[in-house]
């Protein structure tokens, strides 16, 4: 019988070595794959590893892809973060100690080394996503078509100002255009601009196709 291929997930801060206080920026960390995994219920819930990697694992890539954006915009600006997802079988080394290894694993560190070393390029050093499926696994989204995507996506999402992140922050959540502004103290208008000029609201209509229910009330493009 076959082993079930999963979406493994990979990440790691970038520039953290330079970090004056880590202990904070750990304690970020912590805090934004705590709540990215009380809202998506991953397989194996997102933890930090060995140095300023974390890593889990999902049913689905789409759900991955969603956990990339949303630990992300959770850390932006004052740290970034690259990921690696993969698509292939795992195997359970120690299930007590939640270590897990095989194809599932390999293609999601292929796909980090590939987003760090397109990222140190200049043609794409605003690209933190990559995807990679392992050799024979079956089921899962064709590479292309996903590192298309996050190719988009983080040009967008890349150099977003403080104020238009925490926009897109809010937007996400699944909150109205008018509540983001109350809660950040600005004009209605000013969110609108935002939303317009950054292409934010296109970055949470393609996050929100890739849920097949909404993770909270509302709708985040909208202004009621």
């Amino acid at each position: 019988m076959p082993e079930t291929a999963v979406a493994t997930l990979i990440g790691d801060l970038v520039g953290s070595r330079s970090s004056q206080d880590r202990t904070v920026l750990h304690q970020h960390l912590e805090a934004a794959l705590a709540e990215v995994n009380d809202l998506l219920h991953p397989l194996q819930p997102m933890r930090i590893t060995v140095g300023d990697e974390h890593q889990g694992s999902f049913t689905t890539v789409a759900e991955a892809v969603q956990a990339t954006l949303l630990v992300r915009v959770r850390l932006l600006p004052a740290y970034d973060i690259r990921h690696g997802i993969g698509w292939g079988a795992t195997t359970i080394l120690d299930e007590e100690a939640g270590i897990e290894d095989g194809p599932g694993w390999w293609a999601a560190r292929a796909a980090i080394e590939a987003a760090a070393s397109a990222g140190a390029s200049a043609a794409h050093r605003w690209l933190r996503t990559a995807y990679v499926v392992a050799d024979g696994a079956r089921g899962g989204p064709d590479a292309g078509l996903v590192n298309a995507g996050l190719v988009l996506r983080d040009e967008r999402v890349t150099g977003l100002s403080e104020r238009s992140v925490s926009v897109l922050r809010g937007l996400l959540s699944h909150v109205t255009q008018r509540d983001v502004a109350e809660a950040l103290g600005i004009s209605a208008s000013a969110v609108s601009q935002r939303v317009r000029a950054d292409g934010l609201a296109a970055i949470v209509a393609a996050h929100d196709l890739l849920t097949p229910v909404e993770l909270g009330a509302g709708t985040g493009g909208g202004d009621r």
